[in-house]
């Protein structure tokens, strides 16, 4: 059985009926998203948010410095540095959480999976082949890991799955040409991808965050 991630939870009020499960990036933890619930512009229904903590694990570019991390980041070329054990380990997490949702009286088709940086990735990962369909998948400053892999893998049931995906253009961690092309090849699968591009670094604006709200009123309003 895999095991279930420490997590911070919010409620928005009793007996929420939806769920989001927001991923944070490399080295940060789940506080980090945190104080965005405030600034979202929220549909009337409870929500419930979950922010797990990563695995802690030493990660290869940062001299194997031990940190939260969903996988080790072994190069800074884009195209060797894909931890394909790493990304699949925590993708089995992520179901686990997923798991725990559906079984607290949360459908499927009311769970939003959310990531920034690291943990867009493994949004993504993990969204594309789950077995039922997602309310939506939101990831943020990111790109598609393994991607030769799913057309392979990716679930049927989430072939309509609402992607909200958004990027810096000034991003210096994971470059916007990088995050381009995986809104590419999502496309050339099929998938509807509403892209945001915004004039920062490897962070979120407020602009972002608007954008944010207004999209998970749409797909769990």
């Amino acid at each position: 059985m895999t095991e279930l991630l420490d997590a911070i939870e919010i409620e928005t009020g009793p007996q929420p009926a939806a769920s989001v499960i927001w991923l944070h990036g490399l080295g940060a933890d789940g506080s980090d998203f945190v104080p965005v619930v405030d600034a979202l512009d929220l549909p009337a229904g409870p929500i419930r948010f979950v922010f797990p903590h990563a695995p802690m694990q030493p990660v290869t570019i940062n001299q194997g410095y031990v940190m939260r991390a969903w996988y080790d980041v072994l190069s800074t070329d884009f195209d060797r540095r894909a931890d394909e054990r790493g990304v699949r380990a925590s993708q089995q997490l992520v179901e686990a959480l997923l798991a725990r949702e559906k079984a607290r009286g949360v459908a499927a088709g009311r769970i939003v999976l959310a990531g920034f940086s690291q943990g867009g990735a493994i949004a993504l990962q993990t969204g594309l082949r789950h077995a039922e369909r997602l309310a939506g998948i939101m990831a943020l400053s990111c790109y598609v890991p393994l991607g030769a892999s799913l057309p392979a893998e990716r679930s049927a049931a989430n072939q309509g799955v609402p992607i909200f995906m958004a990027h810096g253009t000034h991003d210096p961690v994971i470059p916007a040409r990088l995050a381009r092309e995986s809104r590419d090849l999502l496309g050339q699968l099929g998938y509807a991808v509403a892209w945001h591009e915004y004039p920062m670094e490897h962070s979120v604006s407020p602009e972002e965050i608007e954008a944010i709200g207004a999209w998970l009123r749409r797909v769990i309003g």
